[in-house]
């Protein structure tokens, strides 16, 4: 007699919006630091800690949020997912690290699985940029514009945060359906805020970030 197998969803780079029943990774530093309260301690004395930094940590250590780099791998089997979702942290990859990441989800996910991405919509602002013709307020929302570090704490504190708070790469629906393609995903579909292929999504948020966001799904089939 076959048996059910347990339904495994995954949140990939889930910051503080982890889903309620589903494995939460991030590959923050605070996850980690989170378990060590006298380092943590220490950092902040030197003044390597932003008062978002200590919420973040705070916040990490009353929630079930694992590390993970999700360009690297993630720690689970293969094959084990019915479902990977990641909002607004694809973005804080290069084009390599990209695919290495959407390379891994496959691995992890069942055939007919589903990825589901959340992303910054490139189209919505430049469309926002074609009304109001700010071209500073366009550049500060790609993140893809850097401030030299100058002092030496700035630059220690760059290499300790600053790295995680910037974009590498920008999409729209078309960019980010291609990618996807390209990765060998099928079923590639941009989806309105609120719908998704996900049977029974459960606590999942479909409309996280709605008002910069674009959502696309696609679906694992075929074999490596």
């Amino acid at each position: 007699m076959n048996t059910l197998q347990p339904t495994c969803r995954i949140n990939v780079g889930c910051g503080s919006t982890p889903t309620n029943g589903w494995l939460n990774f991030d590959g923050s530093p605070g996850v980690r630091l989170a378990k060590h309260p006298l380092l943590t301690s220490l950092l902040d004395r030197l003044r390597f800690l932003e008062d978002e930094n200590k919420r973040f940590i705070a916040f990490c250590r009353c929630s079930d949020i694992r590390w993970a780099n999700a360009a690297n791998s993630l720690p689970v089997p293969t094959g084990s997912a019915d479902v990977v979702y990641s909002s607004h942290m694809l973005e804080h990859l290069d084009q390599k690290e990209a695919m290495q990441f959407l390379a891994e989800v496959r691995r992890v996910l069942k055939d007919e699985g589903i990825i589901r991405l959340a992303v910054p919509d490139l189209c919505r602002m430049i469309a926002d940029y074609g009304t109001d013709r700010d071209a500073d307020r366009l550049v500060s929302r790609t993140q893809l514009a850097h401030t030299r570090p100058k002092t030496l704490l700035q630059k220690l504190l760059w290499l300790f945060v600053a790295e995680r708070g910037h974009h590498r790469w920008m999409y729209d629906a078309s960019s980010l359906a291609l990618l996807l393609t390209r990765a060998g995903f099928s079923h590639v579909v941009v989806q309105p805020a609120g719908s998704t292929m996900i049977q029974n999504p459960g606590d999942l948020n479909l409309r996280e970030r709605e008002d910069e966001s674009l959502y696309v799904e696609a679906k694992r089939s075929g074999t490596d």
